[in-house]
């Protein structure tokens, strides 16, 4: 994944318009809670990245290639391919509840991606697929989200809806029969796909004129199939990120 992000960017780089770009770094911890019975909040540190040059971009994790669009004074919409990680997973260890069970391994999916903006006003629609054959299906993604601004605070908030495919649910949520263990309640399960529905906002502090502080916060509401799993104790999936991010023109 680091050789890819390498890779995209030095493209970006050679292929930059001559007009400046504005390029966003930054690096804190992110967190993102386990729905799983007993299991532990993720927390781990993340560089932060944001850049768009109209040929390639990174969205914090996220990576693309434009190879259609088209960039207005007022609106903007592009066809990208696009890559990114997965952080759903589990293994046996990580809780005791979870004893017996097969890995979940995360992944990195990749596909493509419509953008469109209206002054600030986004609309994003991914149709994803698992790269290295975990789930080994596809998933759609949408999200529409603004901007606003109250004093030295700018506001990114978003609406997300995600198509996940039987395989992607039953893989992170299904019970295989060799996996059953009826003295604690795990049943042979194998449940559907469906739709997940999240919230999110970005929230950015100015300090200085390239200085600010970066909030991430994100709740995903699991579907009926995924809470009815007999790993599942939660409905929810929080997640998000803190960092100090530096931005500057080039």
């Amino acid at each position: 994944m680091k050789l890819v992000l390498l890779v995209f960017l030095l493209m970006g780089f050679l292929n930059a318009q001559d007009t400046k770009q504005k390029v966003t770094l930054g690096l804190g911890p992110y967190f993102q809670t386990q729905p799983y019975k007993d299991t532990s909040t993720i927390v781990v540190p993340s560089p932060v990245i944001f850049f768009d040059n109209s040929l390639f971009y990174i969205r914090w994790s996220r990576a693309g290639v434009y190879f259609l669009g088209d960039k207005q004074e007022d609106f903007a919409w592009g066809l990208s391919l696009t890559v990114q990680p997965r952080p759903n997973g589990y293994s046996a260890s990580d809780s005791p509840y979870l004893v017996g069970m097969d890995t979940r391994e995360r992944t990195i999916e990749g596909g493509v991606a419509f953008s469109a903006k209206y002054k600030e006003t986004y609309l994003e629609v991914m149709l994803l697929t698992d790269l290295l054959d975990r789930y080994n299906s596809w998933i759609v993604r949408t999200e529409l989200g603004d901007k606003y601004e109250l004093g030295d605070f700018t506001f990114y908030p978003s609406l997300v809806l995600l198509y996940q495919s039987n395989q992607f649910v039953n893989y992170y949520y299904g019970v295989k029969s060799n996996e059953v263990d009826t003295s604690i309640g795990r049943n042979f399960y194998q449940p559907k796909g469906g739709f997940q529905v999240g919230a999110q906002t970005y929230i950015n502090y100015s300090i200085t004129d390239n200085w600010s502080t970066l909030l991430n916060i994100r709740a995903d509401k699991l579907t009926s199939e995924q809470v009815n799993s007999p790993l599942v104790a939660d409905k929810y999936i929080y997640s998000g990120l803190v960092s100090l991010i530096y931005t500057f023109e080039y």
